[in-house]
């Protein structure tokens, strides 16, 4: 656990380190604002649909032939990826390192399949929070630092996330071990096709449910990302400085709840209680977002909202119960996949929402509209995860199918 968590959390910070300064080079390299923001909109959906594409594919590839080559792969080519951002004079390049990293970005998934082979079934929910709170250090740390970098120089941050992908990759190579037994892994043949690769999440009852829950909440979380710094901007006139801390208050208590409060909760309540848990909180934290007047009440709904954290770890640990040692990485690819897609969507309906309701003579409780329609999602997912619930039987849900070639659900 200790090696995975480590690399996991390195990748996470060399993302991190780029995300406060990318736009300002996207828009230098186009030559102005309008045309920085209208390419930005479009890397921002290419990066979507690679993970989309490659998210299946990388996760199969980690079934037959074992997770750590993926995951080294990912590495050192995620070095060479960021110093080609880091030097490159022209868009297009730029175009082609984000199309790469939205390549090696699905990789992510072999991450969860790793966690899965690594965690006896009852320590799932628990090892799943854990890497759930690496993400959120990550997120604290890489956007901090890579701030200051940006400061000095535009490219700086690149230079030193190319740096820390390199290095992680050395990590991983003398010291990450396979997690994958060799009696484990699928040699069947798979597609490529990304859309055949979904076919595995109807393996059984349960996974097919949660995975439609899966779309309703992570497309609540896209228009969540995609409005924040304008919405609190226009709502609040929240300053970059103000945007800032209430991000990384989201990134505390992403940590604080997976990496510890995750055991606690899951171990009195139950992996399925706990997930129900954590969506009706974020039902209420995202009405709570469109209704607020002040700037400190969204600072208390992200405290209040916070435990909706613990519902990830718990759902994926139902989830890796249902399939087979041999379908993790599959499974884990899929889901990254339909993430990959609410990334496609979420952005532009949130927009969408947002640039409808920032106009003047639009009545004040219409404004929070984009958080309505998040919450809406999150109500359709939790009822969704509900039924699912009441439809598949603890005992069932939680004993893996015999494995098949997976080549027969593609």
């Amino acid at each position: 656990m200790v090696f995975i968590l480590v690399s996991v959390l390195i990748n996470v910070m060399g993302l991190g380190l780029v995300i406060p300064v990318l736009p300002k080079l996207i828009e230098h390299l186009a030559g102005s604002v309008q045309a920085g923001a209208y390419y930005n909109g479009i890397f921002i959906a290419i990066y979507a649909a690679m993970q989309f594409v490659f998210a299946p594919i990388l996760g199969r590839l980690s079934d037959r032939y074992g997770r750590r080559p993926v995951l080294l792969a990912a590495s050192f080519g995620t070095a060479l990826d960021y110093l080609i951002a880091a030097v490159t004079p022209a868009l297009w390049l730029l175009f082609v390192a984000r199309l790469v990293a939205g390549i090696l970005g699905a990789s992510f998934s072999t991450a969860n399949a790793y966690i899965a082979d690594v965690s006896r079934p009852e320590e799932r929910a628990k090892n799943f929070g854990l890497i759930g709170a690496v993400f959120g250090l990550g997120f604290i740390l890489g956007p901090g630092i890579g701030g200051i970098l940006g400061q000095i120089d535009l490219r700086l941050p690149f230079y030193f996330a190319a740096l820390l992908s390199f290095v992680n990759g050395l990590y991983g190579w003398f010291v990450l071990p396979e997690s994958l037994k060799l009696e484990n892994r699928n040699l069947s043949h798979t597609s490529n096709n990304p859309f055949a690769a979904l076919s595995i999440l109807k393996r059984t009852p349960l996974l097919l449910g949660l995975s439609g829950s899966v779309i309703l909440i992570n497309l609540a979380f896209q228009i969540l990302q995609t409005v924040w710094v304008q919405y609190t901007t226009y709502r609040f006139e929240w300053s970059i400085l103000q945007t800032s801390l209430s991000l990384v208050l989201v990134g505390v208590t992403a940590v604080a709840v997976q990496g510890g409060l995750v055991r606690l909760i899951v171990g009195r309540l139950g992996e399925r209680r706990s997930v129900l848990l954590g969506q009706g909180a974020g039902i209420v934290s995202f009405t709570l977002y469109g209704l607020a007047t002040q700037g400190w009440m969204m600072y208390a709904t992200i405290l209040l909202g916070s435990i909706g954290n613990v519902s990830q770890p718990a759902s994926q640990a139902l989830i890796s119960r249902s399939v087979s040692a041999r379908e993790q990485g599959a499974v884990q690819g899929a889901l990254s996949a339909l993430v990959s897609l609410t990334g496609m969507v979420g952005p532009l309906f949130g927009g969408f929402l947002l640039g409808q309701v920032a106009r003047a003579g639009v009545p004040t409780w219409m404004v929070g509209m984009p958080f309505f329609v998040g919450a809406l999602l999150y109500g359709l997912g939790f009822v969704n995860t509900w039924l699912t619930f009441r439809r598949v039987p603890p005992g069932e849900a939680e004993e893996a199918p015999v494995a098949t070639p997976v080549a027969e659900h593609a």
